[in-house]
């Protein structure tokens, strides 16, 4: 029943590519419902951007739910929410007015909340739900808020009339619904400050889920707010762009410096997926500040660029966390500490795992590369404004994603490497097993799609331009020459992924030529390991995940305030001698302790003071119906 529920999901997903695709290539129809449900009733139309990110549902849930058949084990448990969560998200990208939109918005939201919170015993999957439940339904009112402002100044509900009506609105009313929109969606897209619910909720859910709320739920975000700054409300001031552009530095930089100490492998994706939506906003925010400067070609560039590490993530990352569900079906554990030595026992999770691994750290000729690489074309061309605080930002930007790729880089050699090499840390990881051919061919998928989409920019980049035409118009500055090559503004930069994955290959095997040439024997010989001058090897003596990142502890002291936890238990008889000691060296989340703590504190401290006027007494009641009823007829 469990397998059935997660076929239907499959079919699902082949349907939203199939019409996704139809959009994507110019097909459109709209369907409208009148009666179904209040204020315009139900309206669904399909157009390029909204067909762009109905595929990216299917690309991610065709491999998502062939997974979980193998993963589940025949659970029922969480499959009716998990075929909505599916039938949601599709319905976001088609929704054409504020009702369609709101309904499967918060649908979406729901059946995540289930799914989040689908083992109560687990710890922390309570707490998870809860920070989820209270972040989006703070993100629902916000956009509910800007949605109701911008449908009473057009007088109408459906988002054709916002387009047509949002030249006419004053610019105060503008700024202010796009801040509500902003606000709402980058919620959801998990930007900081606003991520603290993606970090919890992420590993609480099963790693299907998981791998469907990292590589499409959160990109829902990213569609809402290209559809509010780009399309709903028309161009916009620049000052929208900057602060998308540096929220979107922020985020990747942030985002990444919390990947490299957190040991929980889902917990590390989580924050990488913060990171990824920061190299994505870094492109939009690029885009919504060369628009209103004129130059339209290159905001259809950095908008290409941002839709295209929008799909690149959603292969590599849902890649990466079915390969952190296959680590957890394997061991029983995410703690990396504990893993070590995978890579013999599992290693067809091992290569899908590296394939991942090395997308998203931007390895040619893997799919990551490519749209990081468009992304610094489009950003490095700022020097066409002549405005130096543009310049300015666009210099943070370059510098954020610069220093991302590289701390990106190390995160992922500590991932594979602690997880995956070297001697096994526990016995779980002794004892681990390959995962189920069900979910060992949903990650050699993506894994092949995260090659494709790196060897075929070619073929790529013309289809993403095109939907990107649909919101900034211009001619697209980038051309490809002989089929193989990608060129940008003339002789700007160009890129042939395919001629340098072929130099690389000759290059891994210019050695073996070399050494066949030598006349080096073809036998092979077992040795063991190198032990750096030890004789025994035991897992004691590994370099751990801790140590891994304790540099990064040291040169970003001030980030990650490092508090240091010592236990020593002495033996009874004498204190020469330690039974045992415990080393802690947590960091704590400047977010929480500067933000959300004071938040919560004061609203704790209102809350008990407006207990005072919860008496008890009805006339005390009536008393203040009354007193309301007199202000409003005052305010009439």
């Amino acid at each position: 029943m469990a397998a059935l529920g997660f076929l239907c999901a499959t079919a699902v997903g082949v349907v939203a590519i199939a019409a996704g695709l139809a959009g994507v290539f110019g097909r459109a129809w709209t369907l409208s419902v009148p009666w179904l449900v209040p204020l315009g009733g139900l309206e669904l139309a399909l157009d390029p951007l909204g067909g762009f990110f109905l595929a990216l549902v299917g690309v991610a849930t065709i491999p998502a739910s062939i997974y979980a058949i193998g993963y589940a084990g025949g659970e029922r448990r969480g499959v009716l929410a998990y075929v909505g969560f599916v039938l949601a998200m599709c319905v976001v990208p088609l929704a054409a007015n504020l009702m369609s939109f709101a309904i499967a918005w918060e649908l979406m939201s729901l059946a995540c909340y289930f799914l989040v919170l689908h083992d109560p015993r687990e710890p922390g999957a309570v707490r998870a739900a809860w920070v989820y439940a209270v972040m989006t339904h703070a993100g629902l009112v916000c956009l509910l808020a800007g949605m109701l402002l911008l449908g009473a100044a057009t007088g109408s509900w459906r988002f054709a009339d916002w387009h047509a009506a949002a030249p006419g609105l004053t610019a105060l009313r503008r700024d202010a619904v796009f801040v509500l929109l902003a606000a709402g969606f980058l919620g959801k897209a998990g930007v900081i400050p606003l991520h603290v619910w993606l970090p919890l909720a992420h590993p609480a859910a099963p790693s299907h889920v998981s791998a469907l709320m990292s590589g499409v739920m959160i990109k829902l975000g990213v569609y809402g707010l290209l559809r509010a700054g780009f399309d709903w409300l028309g161009a916009g001031p620049v000052w929208w762009g900057v602060a998308v552009l540096l929220l979107g530095a922020t985020s990747s930089v942030i985002g990444v410096l919390y990947a490299l100490v957190d040991h929980d492998l889902k917990r590390l994706l989580a924050f990488h997926s913060i990171e990824n939506i920061g190299i994505i906003l870094i492109g939009v925010g690029a885009a919504m500040i060369y628009r209103p400067a004129g130059l339209e070609a290159l905001a259809l560039l950095a908008l290409a660029a941002g839709l295209y590490h929008t799909l690149n993530h959603a292969a590599f990352k849902a890649l990466l966390f079915l390969g952190a569900g296959a680590v957890v079906h394997g061991t029983g554990t995410r703690n990396m500490e504990e893993l070590g030595g995978l890579i013999k026992r599992m290693p067809w999770t091992a290569a899908c795992f590296l394939a991942g691994s090395a997308a998203i750290a931007a390895l040619p000729p893997f799919n990551g590369f490519v749209s990081e690489w468009l992304t610094f074309m489009a950003l490095l061309q700022n020097t066409r404004l002549a405005e130096p605080a543009l310049n300015l930002v666009f210099a943070l930007g370059i510098a954020g994603l610069a220093l991302t790729s590289g701390l990106a880089m190390a995160c992922f050699v500590k991932a594979f490497g602690i997880s995956f090499l070297a001697l096994p840390r526990s016995e779980a990881a002794a004892r681990a097993h390959e995962a189920p051919s069900s979910m060992r061919a949903a990650m050699v998928a993506l894994a092949v799609l995260c090659l494709g989409l790196g060897l075929a920019p070619t073929l790529v980049v013309p289809v993403l331009l095109g939907v990107a035409r649909g919101l900034t118009g211009a001619t697209a500055p980038v051309e490809v020459v002989d089929g193989l090559t990608l060129s940008v503004s003339g002789d700007f930069g160009s890129l042939s992924t395919l001629v340098l994955a072929v130099a690389l290959a000759g290059g891994l095997m210019l050695p073996l030529v070399a050494l066949r040439l030598a006349g080096a024997s073809r036998r092979v010989r077992r040795a063991e390991t190198w032990g750096c001058g030890r004789v025994l090897q035991t897992s004691r003596m590994e370099y751990t995940a801790t140590a891994f990142s304790n540099p990064f502890k040291r040169v970003f002291d001030f980030f990650y305030r490092p508090a240091k936890r010592l236990a020593i238990e002495f033996h009874p008889e004498s204190r020469l001698f330690v039974e045992r000691i415990e080393y802690e060296n947590p960091t704590r989340s400047i977010f929480e302790d500067w933000l959300y703590r004071p938040v919560l504190g004061t609203l704790s401290a209102v809350a008990r003071r407006a207990r005072a006027i919860q008496s008890g007494s009805t006339n005390v009641y009536l008393a203040y119906i009354l007193a309301m009823l007199l202000v409003l007829l005052v305010l009439a």
